[in-house]
């Protein structure tokens, strides 16, 4: 996981960078490469945030039904040999909630590493 949020780090500099060096040098009339770019960036943009939503929305689904069953193991079965501790069910948790900020990082950090490895080789300049 820090992994990815550093491969994001050093990543989306570099493709705001080229993007608005190239909004920058585009001027009033954008040519089609430039204009097919910028579409392709907000069509990305929208595509990556919508997967991210509903991979944290189904991943949420995932962990509560978990620690609902968690919780519910511990109500009906008070007398257990080995109760689970705080400390375990606080395991638990923060788990599924590094497991519901993955499902929503992982898009987004695909989106803008293959972004910014294809823009490394074109130049922001005015394009044909």
């Amino acid at each position: 996981m820090s992994a990815k949020c550093i491969e994001l780090a050093v990543a989306v500099p570099q493709v705001v960078a080229h993007r608005v060096a190239r909004a920058a040098l585009t001027g009033p009339i954008m040519s089609e490469r430039d204009r097919m770019e910028f579409q392709r960036m907000v069509s990305e943009k929208q595509a990556a945030f919508s997967e991210a939503c509903w991979g944290m929305a189904l991943q949420m689904w995932r962990a509560n039904q978990e620690l609902t069953l968690s919780m519910s193991r511990v109500f009906f079965t008070p007398f257990l040999l080995n109760p689970r501790s705080a400390a375990s069910i606080a395991a638990q948790t923060q788990k599924a909630a590094m497991a519901v900020l993955g499902k929503g990082l992982a898009p987004v950090h695909r989106k803008a590493v293959l972004n910014a490895k294809r823009l490394s080789k074109s130049s922001p300049s005015i394009g044909i």
